[in-house]
């Protein structure tokens, strides 16, 4: 399609008249390469359109000085934007966008807004949603491209649009940065040579400050100051936070930013680093047969991630309270017994994982009838519970872990970063636990399948401790015609889109 210019929303309109879907990618022009691959990646994401626009956003400067100095660079803007793939690109003057009748004016998340940027910028935030909001009504996008250079920005848009329901889904790119480790800015060309010095400086202390961190696993804010003091670099903030709340309270939190922003002469800049305590984890709950274990199994191995099959753990200890006829209801032979008790999980010859306990192999004894029948209740004992949900978080301790169960989101690891909750009909999961004992040999009927997984669910569901349920910030997901290894690629998209994209290389 022909590169083209549009200047008025009508111009916008009549373009989009021939499209069916739009890449957005909104920008305040001065084009760097942060920008460029913006534009870059939504060109090779699909068959969408690629729109970028450039508008200086008078609402999101608290300083008229600031908004009269922001580097104006159309011409060259242009050339490069098409270049690196735009279809087109707007170019709308401030009557166009700032057109009273038509303007919402949206406040940003107060939660998320009053810490970092938000505090010495008032109204900045509300500036941005009341702007992006225009844009994306006016354009109505399938996607929008923004940059986590900006990251207190993006998590507000992305909470804006979640908020609001609006049919867009959100791309984000890691920081680019330059050869020397300063991220790329609109405003870095307004920088002296030690500015830019002072700049690169800031950069490194913040990512001597991460690499401190991967070992000691806490930071000192004092002590890099007084580096920062030794400089007298003029810092405008410098927090340690939530990384997806913002908020301060960060001692259950696992991913975490450090950000800061400083002033170059009359230059603010900003730039951050992401800490990790541990590597994420990926919890996914759901009732039985619904496609968790493939599912996992499949997700572990493509993002080289440890698998734990918490099911298999309580098939393991059932078989084993039965086998070696363990009087389970007397509480304290019940408690000698678990101290005694090792479960482990080793990969086979066939890549797969068996399951051990107390050095017998239990692989294939764990799934028969009898088992699946019987598992529900044994898993309703307060110390059963107690003992194998303490395994489970000592396995989990060092993340890069993928874990399905029945409570893993709510009990086991309700910090987990991903929480899923799998599920499927009545009819499905019957069909594919049918498809499964039959493989194994096992006759059953089919109506009476059905009935036992209807009361495995009521079972699950009631039961006192732990019960089977959606945690409240999992994402539902339903696994009728589809085969797993498309759930498993949707959960590893959904993975990579919540997580920021600087962390993939700490993983």
């Amino acid at each position: 399609m022909q590169q083209t210019i549009l200047k008025t929303i009508n111009d916008l309109n009549k373009w989009k008249k021939n499209i069916e879907n739009i890449n957005f990618v909104p920008t305040m022009g001065n084009l760097h390469k942060g920008h460029l691959e913006l534009i870059q990646q939504s060109y090779k994401d699909g068959s969408n359109e690629t729109l970028v626009s450039i508008f200086i956003n008078p609402l999101q400067f608290n300083d008229k000085k600031d908004f009269k100095n922001y580097p104006k660079t159309i011409g060259k803007d242009i050339k490069l934007a098409f270049s690196s793939g735009a279809n087109a690109i707007f170019l709308p003057s401030e009557n166009e966008i700032l057109n009273i009748k038509s303007l919402i004016y949206q406040k940003a998340c107060k939660k998320l807004s009053s810490n970092l940027c938000g505090k010495s910028r008032e109204g900045h935030f509300d500036g941005v949603c009341t702007i992006v909001l225009r844009m994306l009504k006016i354009i109505n996008p399938k996607k929008i491209f923004l940059g986590e250079k900006d990251w207190q920005q993006l998590i507000i848009l992305k909470n804006m649009i979640k908020e609001l329901n609006l049919k867009v889904e959100v791309k984000s790119i890691t920081t680019q940065r330059d050869a020397d480790g300063v991220p790329y800015s609109s405003r870095n060309n307004l920088l002296t040579t030690s500015e830019r010095k002072d700049l690169q400086f800031f950069s490194e202390e913040l990512k001597k400050a991460k690499k401190s961190f991967t070992v000691n696993k806490a930071i000192n804010l004092k002590e890099i100051n007084k580096s920062f003091e030794t400089k007298n670099l003029k810092i405008e903030y410098l927090q340690h936070l939530s990384a997806f709340s913002l908020n301060e309270s960060i001692d259950k939190e696992n991913i975490t930013i450090l950000a800061g922003a400083m002033l170059c002469g009359s230059t603010r800049l900003i730039d951050h680093v992401f800490l990790m305590k541990r590597k994420p984890i990926i919890a996914i709950d759901g009732p039985a047969g619904s496609g968790k274990s493939t599912v996992t199994k499949l997700i572990a191995k493509k993002l080289d991630f440890i698998y734990l099959d918490t099911g298999a753990m309580y098939r393991a200890l059932s078989w084993f309270l039965i086998d070696q006829k363990i009087n389970y209801k007397n509480v304290n032979i019940l408690q000698e017994c678990l101290k005694e008790l090792n479960i482990v999980f080793k990969t086979n010859l066939n890549s797969d994982q068996d399951i051990f306990i107390n050095n017998i192999c239990v692989t294939d004894k764990i799934r028969s009838q009898k088992i699946s029948s019987i598992v529900s209740s044994f898993a309703s004992i307060s110390k059963v519970r107690e003992f194998l949900v303490k395994e489970q978080r000592k396995i989990g301790d060092k993340g890069g872990l993928v874990a399905e169960g029945r409570d893993i989101g709510t009990t086991v690891f309700p910090k987990a970063e991903i929480k899923i909750y799998l599920t499927a009909s009545i009819y499905e999961r019957a069909k594919r636990r049918k498809i499964e004992l039959e493989q194994q040999g096992q006759e059953i009927n089919f109506n009476k399948l059905k009935d036992q997984i209807k009361q495995r669910d009521l079972d699950d569901s009631t039961r006192n401790i732990s019960p089977l349920v959606k945690a409240e910030d999992a994402i539902e997901i339903i696994t009728d015609n589809h085969t797993a290894d498309q759930i498993a690629d949707k959960i590893i998209q959904i993975f990579y889109e919540k997580l920021p994209k600087e962390i993939k290389n700490d993983f």
